[in-house]
C-alpha cells in the first residue's frame, strides 16, 4: 500500500513514520510540507492512502483534497478540532487529533485494513466530507481552483457572482472566470450569507456588487452589477435579498 504524509510539521511527519514501522505493508513514497507539494505528489505517486493535516500554509488540507480528481483514502492527522468529528467518522477512514499515541494510531490503521477489501468510493466520500465541512461555522475567505498545472487562490471578496454550470460553478471575477468542481449548495453553505445571496437557482451574487434591481416579469427582477452583468433574481431570491438588506 503506497502512502504519503502531508503535514507542515516535521515532528508530526516523523511520528507517523515511526508508528508506521509496525506496518511494513504500508510504504511511504514521499513526505510533503504543504498542500501544493501534496497535490503534485498525489499526481506522481497515485497513493492508496494519505496522512493529511488540515491546517497548513499556502493551501489547507480541505483545499488540497478539492484539487484532486481521484482522491485516495484519507486519515487526518491534525490539531484542528473545530469541525464536527461526525463528519470525519462518516467520510474519512479516521481522524487523529494531535498529539496521538501509537495505540490510537494502531486503531486507525486497523480500521483502514478492515475497510481495504470493501473497495470504498473514495471520491464520493471526499465529496461528502467537503460538503459537510462547508457547513462549519468558519466561513471561507478564499476559493482554490486548479487550472491545468496552475493553482489559483481567489479571495472571496474578488468574486462578483457565481453561476451554476451542470456539476460545476463558474466564479466570475474582474480578472477572469474560473470553473470550480463544486455545487451551488456547497457555496451557499460555505460563503458568508451576509456577503453572498443565492438570488436564483443558478446564481449567487456578492451583495456589494449590486447597483440596482429592475422589475422583470411577475415577482422577478434583474440585478445590475458594477461590472455590467445582469443576473436574474427569482421571487425566492428577492425575498432573501430583502432580508439581508433589511428592506
Amino acid at each position: 500500500m503506497k502512502a504519503l504524509i502531508i503535514d507542515d510539521e516535521p515532528l508530526a511527519r516523523s511520528l507517523v513514520l515511526e508508528y508506521l514501522q509496525a506496518y511494513p505493508q504500508i510504504q511511504v513514497m514521499q513526505e510533503c510540507n504543504d498542500g501544493f507539494e501534496g497535490v503534485k505528489a498525489v499526481q506522481q505517486h497515485q497513493p492508496d492512502l494519505i496522512f493529511l493535516d488540515i491546517q497548513m500554509p499556502k493551501i489547507n488540507g480541505f483545499e488540497m483534497l478539492e484539487l484532486i480528481e481521484e482522491p485516495p483514502t484519507v486519515i487526518f492527522t491534525t490539531a484542528f478540532d473545530q469541525y464536527a468529528l461526525k463528519a470525519f467518522e462518516a467520510h474519512a477512514v479516521d481522524y487523529l487529533l494531535k498529539p496521538f499515541s501509537q495505540e490510537r494510531f494502531n486503531k486507525a490503521i486497523q480500521k483502514l485494513l478492515e475497510q481495504k477489501g470493501a473497495a470504498p468510493d473514495t471520491k464520493a466520500k471526499t465529496t461528502a466530507l467537503l460538503e459537510t465541512a462547508a457547513q462549519s461555522s468558519e466561513k471561507h475567505d478564499r476559493v482554490v481552483v486548479k487550472l491545468g498545472h496552475k493553482i489559483n487562490i481567489i479571495p472571496v471578496d474578488d468574486i462578483q457572482y457565481l453561476a451554476a454550470d451542470d456539476d460545476y460553478v463558474n466564479l466570475h471575477t474582474a480578472y477572469g472566470t474560473f470553473l470550480k468542481n463544486r455545487t451551488m449548495s456547497y457555496f451557499e453553505k460555505s460563503l458568508d450569507a451576509q456577503q453572498f445571496v443565492r438570488v436564483h437557482r443558478s446564481y449567487m451574487v456578492q451583495i456589494a456588487q449590486i447597483t440596482r434591481l429592475d422589475p422583470y416579469q411577475k415577482d422577478t427582477y434583474i440585478a445590475k452589477l458594477r461590472s455590467g452583468a445582469e443576473i436574474p433574481v427569482s421571487r425566492a431570491g428577492y425575498s432573501k435579498l430583502k432580508a439581508v438588506l433589511e428592506l
